[in-house]
């Protein structure tokens, strides 16, 4: 494999080609993969007479303007040039270019590896910076619940205990890994980023991790047992996945995880260990994935309504539901743990009697959320703030649905900005929609 830029294509690559037939009767290479060209964020080509060149170091360690501006005087810049080279880098990097790190960098350019071109956003490699954090943080207090007495599970099957919670994080892991080496083989790197980027933050951060408080809180040995077996081959597998992006922050975490005491040879770094394999990760299971979709989304529509009447998370509600397919009452039924976790809820009934007080939440046409707001909530404050948000989003629906009714609006406007506009609209006209039943069910109390 020869990984080349495509702009030296003719210049070079055919040349390479051409020697290795004449001279050693054979193809030097079978395939060769064309990365981006990376250009600055506004897709200019960097160029020195343009003082638009990033040094990937600067990236890493971070430079103030000044620092940059010295780098300019002290390049081969024309002094004519040096004046408008230094507007440009104020009006992109106002602040400097933040400390962002080998890793991030890394991870980045490989997040945006697809086209001819990479426009480097700085914000977003800083970004991945946070997701480095993120990362470094998530594991520390991962390990924790995963102290001297815990035993690491042999083999990759599942040891028979896990919740079902614990084998949608195990099947998540297992479309990552399938994920990951699908876009490995096919050098679609943005596939592999994306998945393993989602398993991480949306995942295991924002779902398991948050239920798992609960269940290391409670006194069930057999499901703490699981959930330690379910979370070690998460970061065990997560990590590894990632070292090839992160060399140096996987390989500081790897370090810190539990070994087997019995080990005859341990694997002395990440690097050196096997890259995570489909067919040791059989722990799909896309129904499991399915339900846990559905709750995520009865979540999310609480969690909606709760910031609607400005309801803080430390601050918990009662939730009835009611489903008029079986199918979903049963779903939530088995998932009700995770439903109280994830909504901030002390109780979660379903099909039972529903008290006054509450406000409708609509997650389908065979399923709605009633949330008990009687007592946390000054009605009368609450429609007040509601009404003035509602009457700022009428004027800018108004607005927008003037600006679409123009003469000749389909033509004249740019196709990007009429879908733009659309979207907007919708938005819009969902959260008024919200809103109005928000304010009606306030009236009620």
């Amino acid at each position: 494999l020869l990984e080349t830029g495509h702009d030296i294509l003719f210049f070079w690559v055919a040349r390479m080609v051409f020697f290795g037939q004449k001279l050693l009767g054979k193809l030097p290479f079978k395939e060769v993969y064309l990365h981006p060209i990376i250009r600055d964020a506004h897709g200019r080509k960097m160029s020195k007479s343009l003082g638009n060149v990033i040094d990937p170091m600067d990236v890493i360690n971070g430079i103030s303007l000044e620092g940059l501006h010295d780098q300019l005087c002290d390049s081969n810049l024309d002094y004519k040039e040096i004046d408008k080279a230094k507007q440009g880098q104020k009006q992109d990097y106002p602040d400097g270019i933040p400390e962002c790190g080998t890793d991030a960098l890394r991870f980045a350019l490989c997040a945006m590896c697809q086209g001819r071109d990479i426009n480097l956003d700085i914000l977003r490699v800083q970004g991945y910076r946070f997701f480095c954090n993120k990362i470094w943080n998530a594991t520390k207090f991962a390990l924790n619940y995963l102290n001297s007495g815990f035993q690491i599970p042999s083999g990759n099957n599942l040891i028979g205990s896990e919740s079902l919670i614990d084998k949608w994080m195990l099947s998540r892991v297992a479309f990552a890994v399938a994920e990951a080496n699908k876009g490995f083989e096919t050098y679609e790197f943005t596939l592999t980023t994306t998945v393993i980027y989602n398993l991480w933050l949306y995942d295991l951060c924002d779902v398991y991790l948050e239920h798992l408080k609960s269940v290391f809180a409670s006194n069930d040995p057999v499901g703490i047992k699981a959930a330690q077996a379910t979370l070690f081959r998460t970061l065990n597998i997560g990590l590894r996945l990632l070292s090839p992006f992160m060399p140096f922050i996987t390989e500081e975490l790897y370090q810190r995880l539990p070994s087997a005491k019995d080990d005859l040879v341990k694997i002395p770094s990440i690097c050196v260990s096997s890259y995570p394999e489909v067919e040791d990760c059989n722990w799909r299971d896309e129904n499991v994935e399915n339900q846990m979709e559905f709750i995520q989304k009865l979540a999310k529509a609480i969690r909606s309504a709760r910031s609607d009447y400005n309801l803080p998370n430390k601050t918990k509600t009662e939730v009835y539901i009611q489903c008029s397919d079986k199918t979903y009452t049963d779903i939530t039924k088995n998932f009700i743990p995770v439903l109280q976790t994830l909504a901030y809820c002390s109780k979660v009934a379903i099909d039972s009697e529903i008290p006054t007080g509450c406000t409708i939440i609509t997650v389908s046409d065979k399923c709605e959320a009633h949330l008990l707001l009687k007592g946390l909530i000054d009605p009368s404050k609450e429609i007040s703030k509601l009404e003035k948000k509602f009457g700022f989003l009428e004027v800018t629906s108004s607005k927008l649905t003037q600006s679409m009714n123009i003469p000749d609006y389909t033509t004249k406007v740019p196709i990007e900005v009429q879908q733009a506009n659309s979207e907007k609209l919708l938005q819009v006209n969902a959260e008024l929609e919200r809103l109005r039943n928000a304010i009606e069910a306030l009236k009620l109390m």
